[in-house]
C-alpha cells in the first residue's frame, strides 16, 4: 500500500479509502491517480488484512484425527461445500492420530483468526474444552465427543447402525461374531459401537437366535505385528465356532482393510471361510473379493450439518447444545452370503 501511495503521490489513508470502495470521498482526480498506481504496480490487497479490519475473517478451522482416513476426507468435503456456499473458507489441521496435539491445533488455527472450529478428533485430550472456552469461539464436534465440552454434536447413530448390522448377520445365519476395532478406551464412537455390539449379542439370547460375540482390539503396533495378531484372532474365532457360521465386523474402513489383509495372509476369502461387514463404505469395498458388505455413513451430510450448525452459532443462534444423530445405510454384498461354516 505504501508503494501505491508514493506512486500516486497521496497518503496511505487515501489509498485505503479507495480500496475500500469509498472513492466517493475522494476527488475524481485523486481517485484516478490511485487507480492508475494500483494498475501500474499490480497491487492486490491482502484478503486477510481486509477481513481483520472488518473484524471478520470468514475462516473456519477444521481439525481431523487422520486425514488418510476416508471418513475424514468425506466429512471435510461436506463441510467445505457448506462453508463455500456461505462465503467461508476452511483451514485444515491434521493430527495424524496424535491426541496430544489437539490443543496445539486449536491454538495454531486461532492464530489465523478462524471464527469457529469443527473438531473430528480422538477426544482424549481433557484440556480441549478449557482451550475452547479460553478462545471464546464456537465449536461443533463430529463423530467423537469431548468430556466436559458443551457443544453441538453431529454423528452417526452408532447404536442404530450396530443393530442394523447385527440383524442382517443374524438373518444370514451367522452365530459367532468377532468385532475388530482400534483401541476403544477414550474414543466415544468406538465405545458406543462396542457397547452396542455387546448389548446386541446379549439381547439376541431372548430372540431365540443367540449370537456369541467377542471383541478384538487391534493395537497401535507396527503393521506386521497388527496383521499377525489379527490373523491369529480370526483363526481362534473359527475354532471356537465349532462348525457354526462365523462373521467379522470391522469398526471402520481402516480396520476393514486390515481384516482383508489378514484373510489374504491366511489364504481365506471374505464370504467363504467367514462373513465380513465393515463400518464405512470406501470406494474399494465393492471390488475386494466378492464385494465387502458395509454400513455406509452419511459422511458428506455429517460434514455439511456440522458446518451449518457452526454457521448458525456464528450468526447469533443461542440454544442449548444440540445432538444430531443420522442413520447409516446397510449395503449388502457378497461377503455376507450366510451359512459360512468352518472347515
Amino acid at each position: 500500500m505504501a508503494d501505491v501511495a508514493r506512486e500516486a503521490g497521496v497518503s496511505k489513508a487515501t489509498v485505503s479509502r479507495f480500496l475500500n470502495h469509498r472513492e466517493t470521498l475522494l476527488s475524481p482526480d485523486i481517485a484516478l491517480r490511485v487507480e492508475r498506481a494500483v494498475a501500474a504496480l499490480g497491487y492486490s490487497p491482502s484478503p486477510m488484512a481486509q477481513a481483520l479490519k472488518r473484524g471478520r475473517t470468514r475462516l473456519i478451522g477444521l481439525v481431523v484425527a487422520d486425514v488418510t482416513n476416508p471418513y475424514s476426507v468425506a466429512v471435510l468435503r461436506g463441510a467445505e461445500q457448506a462453508c463455500q456456499e456461505a462465503g467461508y473458507l476452511v483451514m485444515l489441521f491434521n493430527l495424524g492420530n496424535d491426541s496430544g496435539r489437539e490443543r496445539e491445533a486449536m491454538a495454531a488455527l486461532a492464530s489465523y483468526q478462524v471464527e469457529g472450529f469443527i473438531l473430528n478428533t480422538l477426544g482424549r485430550d481433557p484440556g480441549v474444552a478449557a482451550e475452547a472456552l479460553r478462545l471464546g469461539r464456537p465449536v461443533v464436534l463430529v463423530d467423537r465427543r469431548h468430556s466436559s465440552m458443551q457443544a453441538d454434536f453431529v454423528s452417526l447413530d452408532n447404536g442404530q447402525a450396530m443393530r442394523t448390522v447385527l440383524t442382517h448377520l443374524q438373518a444370514q445365519g451367522y452365530r459367532h461374531l468377532l468385532y475388530v476395532t482400534e483401541p476403544v478406551r477414550g474414543v466415544s464412537s468406538r465405545t458406543e459401537r462396542e457397547a452396542a455390539f455387546r448389548e446386541g449379542c446379549h439381547q439376541s439370547v431372548h430372540d431365540g437366535h443367540a449370537l456369541q460375540g467377542q471383541t478384538f482390539e487391534s493395537q497401535d503396533d507396527p503393521p506386521e505385528l497388527q496383521l499377525q495378531a489379527l490373523a491369529e484372532a480370526l483363526q481362534a474365532c473359527r475354532q471356537r465356532a465349532a462348525g457354526q457360521a462365523v462373521a467379522v465386523l470391522a469398526s471402520n474402513s481402516v480396520v476393514t482393510l486390515r481384516v482383508c489383509a489378514a484373510l489374504a495372509r491366511l489364504g481365506w476369502q471374505a464370504g467363504r471361510e467367514l462373513g465380513v461387514v465393515g463400518f464405512d463404505d470406501p470406494e474399494w469395498a465393492p471390488y475386494v473379493g466378492p464385494g465387502i458388505s458395509t454400513l455406509a455413513q452419511p459422511t458428506h451430510d455429517l460434514g455439511r450439518l456440522a458446518a451449518s450448525c457452526l454457521l448458525e452459532r456464528l450468526g447469533g443462534l443461542s440454544l442449548a447444545p444440540r445432538q444430531i444423530l443420522l442413520p447409516g445405510q446397510l449395503r449388502v454384498r457378497g461377503s455376507t452370503p450366510g451359512q459360512t461354516r468352518t472347515a
